[in-house]
């Protein structure tokens, strides 16, 4: 009888820590996500386009790639609208542009490379420039 008692005291010892362990699993996968430390953060500057003026439009994406490696950014992408699949988009192009930080995206929108560009751009196109923060 001590025998038997034995086993099912074992028994039900380990069935209750494999719930245990199965529970504290499925806990875990509830957790909300961490959200992203500040400092792992990159920006991406986001251009919503619609060129004016082809020629002008040319001459300053020509001049832009010049103003970006100071601040160790990448071009990503220049791309022209295919579809709205949703809402509505009133521009035609877009341009996606990868930067470390926001404080780099900050302080090349504001360097004076940039900024002597503006003028050309105005002329160019209408263009809505947008800075997110992304984790990748």
């Amino acid at each position: 009888m001590k025998k038997i008692f034995a086993i099912l005291v074992s028994v039900l010892f380990f069935a209750s820590l494999s719930l245990a362990v199965v529970g504290c699993k499925k806990a875990e996968e509830q957790k909300p996500a961490e959200a992203p430390k500040k400092g792992n953060m990159v920006a991406y500057v986001i251009g919503h386009i619609t060129v004016k003026d082809p020629k002008k439009w040319a001459e300053y994406r020509s001049k832009v790639p010049a103003t970006l490696a100071p601040w160790g950014a990448e071009l990503v992408l220049r791309g022209i609208r295919v579809n709205v699949l949703a809402g509505k988009h009133v521009h035609t192009d877009v341009v996606v542009i990868r930067f470390p930080n926001t404080d780099s995206a900050v302080k090349w929108y504001s360097s004076q490379a940039y900024q002597a560009l503006i003028p050309i751009r105005t002329q160019a196109a209408d263009m809505d420039l947008v800075i997110y923060e992304s984790t990748a």
